[in-house]
C-alpha cells in the first residue's frame, strides 16, 4: 500500500457518516456493486471461522410486499396500532434504494462464545457501511421494533437467528449532518496497576 493509498483510506475512515434512509435517493448500488459490498463486509474478524452471520437482500420488486408484511405484523403485535403506525412500517420497508438484512447466526453449541459470534455480526454491519461509503454511497444501520420481532425475524431466518440490523444504502438527497463525537479523553484511558480491587 502506497502513502497515497494509506492517506485515502484514512480519509475514508474519518469521513464515513451514516445517512437517514428516508433521505436517500437513487442511484443505489447495482447488483454487482451490492455483491462486492457483501464480499467486503464478510472480511470481518470471525473467531473460529464460523461465519456466524447471513445477508438477505430485499430486491426492489419485493420491497412493497415486505412493507405490507411489516404492517400486518405490527398490527398483530401492537394493541394500539394506528393507521399511521402501519404507514410508517410500510415506509420503513420501502425507503432508500437498497436494503440488506443482516442476521446474527451463531453456531451453537460451540467452544466460541455466542457473545463473540454476535460481535462478529456487528462487525459485518460496520464493514458493510464502510464498503458502501468507499463506493460512493451512504448507508444506515437501523434496528427499531422490527429487529426485535420474532415474526419479522421469521421473514428472513429461523428461530436460532436474530436480526442484527437493516442496512439501507443509497445516495444522499440532502447533505449529511455530522453527529456529535466524544472527545477521546472521555472514552479512552491508560490502564495502570492501581485499578481494580486492592488486596
Amino acid at each position: 500500500m502506497t502513502l497515497n493509498d494509506t492517506s485515502s483510506l484514512l480519509a475514508h475512515l474519518r469521513t464515513r457518516r451514516s445517512g437517514k434512509p428516508r433521505d436517500m435517493a437513487g442511484p443505489g448500488p447495482g447488483p454487482e456493486q451490492l455483491e462486492a459490498m457483501l464480499e467486503i463486509a464478510a472480511r470481518t474478524p470471525d473467531h473460529g471461522k464460523l461465519f456466524p452471520w447471513r445477508f438477505v437482500t430485499v430486491p426492489d420488486a419485493a420491497r412493497a410486499a415486505l412493507g405490507d408484511k411489516l404492517a400486518a405484523i405490527l398490527r398483530s403485535e401492537k394493541q394500539d396500532c394506528t393507521a399511521r403506525d402501519e404507514e410508517a412500517a410500510i415506509q420503513f420497508a420501502t425507503q432508500a434504494p437498497a436494503l440488506v438484512v443482516v442476521l446474527s447466526a451463531p453456531v451453537v453449541p460451540h467452544k466460541i462464545p455466542v457473545w463473540e459470534q454476535e460481535l462478529s455480526a456487528g462487525a459485518v454491519c460496520m464493514n458493510l457501511l464502510h464498503a458502501a461509503h468507499a463506493m460512493g454511497f451512504t448507508g444506515a444501520w437501523i434496528t427499531g421494533w422490527a429487529a426485535y420481532s420474532d415474526a419479522v425475524r421469521d421473514l428472513f431466518g429461523d428461530a436460532s437467528q436474530k436480526i442484527a440490523g437493516f442496512v439501507f444504502i443509497g445516495t444522499p438527497a440532502l447533505p449529511l449532518e455530522e453527529r456529535p463525537r466524544p472527545a477521546l479523553s472521555e472514552i479512552a484511558q491508560e490502564w495502570n496497576p492501581g485499578y481494580g480491587p486492592q488486596a
